[in-house]
């Protein structure tokens, strides 16, 4: 058993980093330095800047879970792989329900005992909540149209893993908000995505192509919703400085909503 965690943690585990000029007058020396320091954060501030590297692993992952919907030795490789967990007979558990939310929760928890990550609550809500609506938006269609069936026949919505999908989102989303500020913490955040997917498979509710591309998914629709977020803050009023919103993702009785709450 602990021998089969580790090889599929493994095969799954993939990764991702003026001077200023003197005047004579003081005045003009502290206006410089200020428009300086104003104009270097905004050039350093990349969180929003799209750049065609950070779709590198997301694209290689959904790559390989759809070549795996066709190619034969990559069917075999599934089968392979479930077949082995079959035989360590793992106890079924449900943790995977709540684990694919972890990241997200674990940001607003350390926001509330004061580590600050890179948005405020308001900006990091709305991010995460188009990443959550961006992984439903694109998995959910593709568990219809693909039509999988499970490994353990329940049904024909096996590809791509969504609650794969919900954890790496989550996972990435705590990944870009601490990052900078404490990378290790950053990090940590996959340790639960890991576990989400891998306990998928063990659960006999997914191929280990699933998983992966899964994880690409979510990646992939966090990236989206930072490039986005600018837009979308413009949207609903970010400019407006006596509209105040808040975006809150919940899970409530194994069914996934966002709550939306504006003042003008």
């Amino acid at each position: 058993m602990k021998l089969t965690l580790k090889r599929l943690s493994l095969n799954f585990l993939l990764v991702l980093m003026t001077s200023q000029a003197l005047r004579a007058q003081d005045s003009l020396i502290v206006n410089e330095v200020q428009d300086s320091m104003v104009s270097a954060s905004k050039t350093e501030d990349s969180s929003h800047q799209f750049a065609y590297r950070k779709l590198i692993i997301p694209a290689a992952l959904i790559s390989y879970g759809v070549a795996s919907l066709s190619i034969p030795s990559l069917k075999n490789l599934n089968s392979s792989t479930q077949f082995e967990i079959s035989e360590h007979k793992p106890d079924h558990i449900r943790l995977d329900n709540y684990t694919q939310f972890a990241p997200g929760i674990l940001v607003y928890g350390l926001n509330a005992f004061g580590v600050q990550g890179k948005h405020n609550i308001r900006d990091r809500s709305i991010i995460y909540g188009t990443s959550l609506l961006l992984v439903s938006a694109i998995t959910l269609p593709l568990k219809h149209i693909t039509k999988e069936e499970r490994p353990d026949g329940s049904n024909n919505l096996s590809f791509p893993s969504g609650h794969t999908a919900f954890a790496f989102a989550s996972a990435q989303f705590m990944y870009r908000e601490y990052k900078d500020c404490n990378f290790l913490l950053g990090i940590s955040g996959y340790s639960f995505a890991v576990f989400t997917g891998v306990y998928r498979m063990l659960n006999n509710k997914h191929w280990f192509s699933d998983v992966v591309a899964g994880a690409g998914f979510g990646i992939l629709s966090t990236e989206i919703s930072y490039w986005l977020y600018p837009k979308i803050n413009q949207l609903i009023g970010g400019k407006n400085a006596h509209s105040q919103t808040m975006v809150m993702p919940f899970y409530q009785n194994k069914n996934f909503g966002i709550g939306l709450v504006k003042n003008f």
